[in-house]
């Protein structure tokens, strides 16, 4: 990933494609950007008070009804990567391209798990 990590947990925060999800559910997609725990707590915090998300009574739901364009926003990248989703071993990572940074690489089922389409 580059980008600030904030941002781009931001980012992915705006374009998930649930109504709603558990906070759990919330975490493991920021975790796609960091695993640090006060980076986390930021995420979420800063999400909520500039109305990505709403949160209440451990649900969290998107507010913005922006989505990963699959077609524009994900590319495909030959190589040898690790999923950092489930860390699976990759010849080919899926990125997303967010105006902060990349994120990526993910496998072909991860990046759809990350975004809310699984």
């Amino acid at each position: 990933m580059d980008g600030d990590p904030v941002e781009v947990g931001l980012e992915l925060l705006a374009a998930l494609e649930h109504e709603e999800l558990s906070v759990a559910e919330a975490v493991d997609r920021i975790e796609t950007v960091t695993t640090h725990p006060s980076v986390t707590r930021e995420i979420l915090e800063t999400a909520e008070t500039r109305g990505i998300i709403e949160r209440e009574d451990g649900v969290v739901r998107p507010q913005r009804g922006t989505h990963v364009s699959f077609e524009s926003q994900v590319v495909q990248k030959e190589g040898d990567f690790e999923c950092r989703r489930c860390g699976a071993g990759l010849s080919t990572g899926h990125f997303i391209r967010f105006d902060s940074g990349d994120l990526g690489p993910f496998g072909s089922s991860c990046i759809r798990k990350v975004t809310g389409r699984d």
